[in-house]
């Protein structure tokens, strides 16, 4: 590690950019630059505000998976050096279709939503998240997911208080053009391409993204001589980053950065 190097988290679907606010600190002490930049048009407030535009916002409603790409990407060209990028979620599927386009120097997927070609049959992914698409709603309203839904698909096994915090303080709406964008051709990978060394991790309690479907993404990739690894923690729902033994799952990461 340079004293240069800059790590990009990128956020997921539903949850504010604060979901890294206790990782950034902590990488920082590391030795790391960090940035955690909100998603195009999530950047105006807290949670609870974003939630009280709901479901008028109109502009975020109208954001797409390519977009939102691209938004990533051209953060991650405009530093000095390629950065390191961490994403969680769809923020790790955004990673994955950045380090297909080489602008990662190395990169870790936190729990990913795939890429297109790996169809998510697992039926806890589809319970959590066919609501998302908006199905026979209107694409210019945003999708805010209830805390029953939340509570299954993000918080499952925490206790009930802190599933309740974890909603107020993250949750938020969402654009169903970027739901529906994970499938099509802008969630495309070419999975034969070399690429900067990647680590996908996964949570063997994870319900939105089951750690089945984090592996089958991994096995995708052709063996070509790029770095690829793949971990499964035990203990973790899809709230990783919130969880009391997230500095794990960071240290492990931590570790993986410096050895490769």
């Amino acid at each position: 590690m340079k004293k240069s190097d800059t790590i990009l988290f990128i956020t997921g679907a539903f949850v504010s950019h604060n979901c890294w606010d206790e990782w950034r600190p902590y990488f920082e002490s590391k030795g790391y630059d960090t940035i955690a930049p909100p998603w195009p048009h999530k950047d105006g407030g807290t949670a609870a505000q974003l939630r009280a535009r709901q479901p008028d916002d109109t502009n975020l409603a109208r954001l797409t998976l390519d977009e939102l790409a691209n938004h990533y990407a051209d953060i991650a060209a405009a530093l000095p050096q390629k950065p390191i990028i961490i994403g969680h979620s769809l923020g790790g599927l955004i990673t994955q279709i950045l380090v297909n386009r080489g602008l990662a120097q190395k990169a870790v997927a936190i729990h990913p939503v795939p890429p297109q070609g790996i169809f998510p049959y697992e039926l806890s992914f589809l319970r959590s998240t066919w609501r998302a698409l908006g199905l026979f709603t209107s694409l210019d309203n945003t999708y805010m997911m209830s805390f029953d839904t939340f509570k299954y698909a993000f918080v499952n096994g925490l206790p009930a208080a802190k599933q309740r915090k974890a909603y107020q303080d993250l949750a938020v709406p969402e654009s169903k053009r970027v739901a529906r964008g994970g499938l099509t051709s802008a969630a495309a990978v070419d999975w034969k391409k070399a690429h900067a060394p990647l680590l996908i991790t996964a949570g063997d309690e994870d319900h939105i993204i089951p750690a089945h479907l984090n592996k089958r993404n991994f096995e995708k990739y052709e063996r070509n001589g790029s770095v690829l690894e793949y971990k499964e923690f035990k203990g973790r729902n899809h709230f990783v980053l919130g969880l009391p033994i997230w500095k794990e799952d960071a240290d492990y990461i931590l570790d993986w950065l410096d050895r490769n």
